[in-house]
């Protein structure tokens, strides 16, 4: 059964967010959740594994308990006979946050603190984040580096998605352009998969050395290329039988997205293959996009606007694509196919 916080709840999580992020660090750092994971397991066995208090480790239980992370089953007054399972997914989930590499440590470097407490000015227009803090588009060769490092750092879920469909999209291409496509992480994770097909990454110029730097470090050497261009100035580049638009249109106004769309149905080969992946709109991924709700309401330039996937699937389908669907994943993606010459 899924149970929905009230807003009162919420917000007490909310006033005590720094509280929680410690807790999940701890529970994180310590090996809590590895031990809870596979589960169920007792807290008498789990304060003996970690060498901690057994009614402290209760109340830190809570805790997660509170935050919707563990199931608890507490048959009788024997406490120690308590006994704690992980929700699925909850260690993964924890590493995307607070872990190596994390995707919210890499948005906290970003200058939201420019806006904290100041939003009904920055509502009014009174307080922005400067172009030489965040530029959109970027402004500098820097800034585009550096943008991109940091979207590469998100791209897990996609990376699954398509893992996940790897012989349904690749086994009959011989040809992907991935359009904006960062520094061609995703291209590589693609190539692992698909050994028949070339990639190559068309984004503006100053990203290549580091489209150039992925290749060295994941041995495509022949198989991952770079085309240099601005797509918002030109047309995209021909001889493709495949392309992709992944976390790109939902940067940019409903125009540009259509005329993005209708440039690759003209570039395509006819038969050719269009994948969208997108953070969809839906209660989750709102959610995992707060930082940048939050972080652009002090950028005029960017929209950043979260669609309904059938937003795609209405657009690809006005534009002249055909059986266009959905496959699921971490992230859904959208696909559709350019029609073929009648035979």
């Amino acid at each position: 059964m899924t149970v929905t916080l009230s807003p009162r709840a919420l917000m007490s999580l909310l006033a005590n967010g720094p509280k929680a992020m410690d807790v999940l660090e701890t529970a994180f750092g310590m090996g809590l959740i590895d031990a809870l994971e596979p589960g169920p397991v007792r807290l008498d066995a789990l304060a003996a594994r970690l060498g901690v208090r057994p009614l402290r480790l209760y109340k830190f239980l809570d805790c997660l308990e509170s935050l919707g992370f563990v199931t608890r089953d507490e048959p009788d007054d024997d406490i120690g006979a308590t006994s704690y399972r992980a929700v699925p997914g909850l260690r993964h989930a924890i590493a995307a946050v607070v872990g190596p590499g994390a995707v919210e440590r890499d948005r906290d470097r970003y200058p939201w603190r420019r806006l904290h407490g100041r939003l009904p000015e920055s509502l009014r227009g009174q307080v922005s984040i400067g172009d030489d803090d965040f530029a959109w588009p970027p402004k500098t060769d820097a800034q585009t580096a550096d943008f991109e490092r940091s979207m590469a750092v998100g791209l897990g879920p996609v990376i699954e998605a398509v893992r996940r469909h790897a012989d349904l999209l690749w086994s009959d291409r011989r040809r992907l352009l991935e359009v904006g496509g960062g520094d061609g992480t995703l291209a590589a994770h693609i190539l692992d998969t698909a050994p028949g097909l070339r990639a190559d990454v068309y984004n503006l110029p100053a990203v290549a050395p580091l489209v150039a730097a992925t290749r060295s470090a994941r041995g495509h050497a022949e198989r991952l290329g770079f085309v240099g261009g601005d797509f918002l100035a030109e047309p995209l580049p021909r001889g493709y039988d495949a392309m992709s638009f992944v976390r790109v249109l939902h940067d940019w106004p409903n125009e540009v997205a259509r005329r993005l769309v209708e440039q690759a149905y003209a570039a395509l080969e006819p038969g050719g293959l269009l994948l969208i992946c997108e953070e969809f709109r839906t209660p989750d991924r709102l959610a995992m996009q707060f930082f940048w709700s939050y972080f652009l309401i002090g950028v005029d330039s960017c929209v950043s606007r979260l669609r309904e996937a059938e937003f795609y699937t209405r657009l690809l389908t006005d534009v002249g694509f055909e059986r266009v669907g959905m496959l699921p994943g971490a992230w859904e993606l959208v696909v559709a196919y350019k029609p073929a010459p009648a035979a």
